[in-house]
């Protein structure tokens, strides 16, 4: 079901939001702080809790769960459509089951996802190329599609993992947010980062290629981890997003656009009490020609490639061995060699305060920054620079507010466009 979102709706969700807003610093309840858009980054959906509400336990091997998010933001100054408001909802359900338990299937796990979509042109509104909102992407912006529907096999004692279907690469490759692994749960990090840019989601090197969120595709993951703290993952999907067609919306092509992914990745643990730390490189090639499309039809290209780095690396604990609370960082970097994407260069960076509020240990704020050197071709700006901050609230059970505040002195889609302030208020209900 494809709907639109009116202005009295958005005016329903600003107060509906602002009433949370005033009463969440009285939540008594703890829970751990997650992604800003699960949606983007975990390739199960949701706790698994509404399965369980069905009568389904986790020894039954089937889980059934989902995300349900919606903000509002709000372009205070600058960009193209100053004191302009925009609205965003994001309903997605999924269901996994355990061939193992379910069929004494070794290693095996299916799953299938519903995502539906309605929104409006936030970050077109800021004139903000890298996207300060990750929520909205290309469009159709509203949208009801298939979003996953994968078969995944386990092989050599968990050492190979094959995972074959409709899937979102981003949860496999360019994994930011992804907590960095401890064998203790009281050590563990939730989320690196809950910053809403886009950038934290998807490298801007690879906007309109990678694969994810909202846009899924066709393909083959294979993944190979010889010891606990190394991998390398290769992918090979459909690349029509390349070409501008909804790759989320439509079956699998075979039309010599296709795109390749290989990453390899290490963890590790520094000093007492144990620090522990990731980094991975990733290299990638798209396959077929390329158009600038209606910004610089004459600009081509055939095929292109690129190269992208990130780390992250728990900097303190408050706390060893007790909770979360503490300090994270991250980094990222990427470059491409291609002249009809947006963005040829980027570099980013944040840190993520964990549970240092009084009173609130599983609430977490933080900073992110990202700066993008624009294609010349199709851009007037040389760069453009996003900083952000937010504070994401545990309100009940597994119900999140998130507020942001996005700075970007620099949009890059016109010359002249005035530097933008925008702030976004997020309900996260994940189930």
């Amino acid at each position: 079901m494809i709907f639109n979102i009116s202005d009295k709706f958005f005016m329903k969700i600003k107060i509906i939001l602002l009433i949370i807003m005033c009463v969440c610093t009285f939540s008594i309840y703890a829970e751990e702080s997650i992604s800003s858009n699960p949606a983007a980054v975990n390739i199960e959906i949701g706790t698994g809790a509404l399965g369980e509400k069905l009568g389904f336990k986790k020894e039954s091997g089937i889980r059934i769960g989902g995300v349900w998010i919606g903000d509002i933001n709000y372009l205070m100054t600058g960009g193209l459509q100053p004191h302009k408001s925009s609205g965003n909802t994001l309903f997605q359900l999924g269901l996994n089951i355990d061939f193992e338990k379910t069929f004494g299937w070794k290693g095996g796990l299916f799953g299938i996802e519903f995502l539906q979509f309605d929104g409006r042109p936030t970050n077109e509104q800021a004139g903000c190329v890298q996207g300060y909102n990750g929520l909205p992407e290309s469009p159709p912006l509203d949208r009801s599609e298939l979003y996953q529907l994968w078969f995944r096999q386990e092989l050599f004692d968990k050492k190979l993992i094959i995972r074959a279907g409709k899937s979102i690469p981003s949860s496999d490759f360019n994994n930011v947010v992804r907590p960095l692994p401890e064998t203790e749960s009281s050590l563990q990090i939730p989320a690196t980062t809950s910053v809403i840019y886009t950038p934290i989601f998807v490298n801007p090197t690879m906007l309109g290629v990678l694969p994810g969120y909202y846009n899924s595709a066709y393909g083959i993951t294979v993944t190979y981890i010889p010891v606990e703290s190394y991998y390398i993952s290769y992918g090979a999907y459909d690349g029509n997003l390349a070409r501008g067609k909804q790759t989320g919306l439509r079956g699998p092509q075979f039309n010599g656009y296709y795109f390749n992914i290989a990453e390899s990745g290490y963890s590790w643990h520094i000093g007492e009490p144990k620090l522990p730390g990731k980094i991975a490189i990733g290299v990638w090639y798209q396959s077929g020609k390329l158009t600038a499309g209606s910004q610089a039809p004459n600009v081509q290209q055939k095929g292109a490639r690129g190269i992208y780095l990130f780390g992250s690396q728990r900097l303190w604990r408050r706390h060893p061995g007790v909770d979360n609370s503490g300090l994270v960082g991250f980094v990222q970097a990427g470059l491409n060699d291609n002249k009809t994407m947006n963005i040829n260069k980027y570099f980013g960076a944040g840190l993520t305060f964990l549970g240092l509020v009084p009173g609130r240990i599983n609430d977490s704020f933080g900073f992110g920054m990202a700066l993008s050197k624009l294609n010349h071709r199709l851009f007037p700006r040389k760069n453009e620079l996003l900083l952000q901050g937010y504070y994401q609230a545990f309100l009940y059970k597994d119900i999140y507010f998130e507020s942001a505040l996005s700075y970007i002195p620099t949009p890059g889609a016109q010359r002249h466009l005035k530097s933008a302030w925008a702030s976004t208020a997020r309900i996260i209900s994940v189930f």
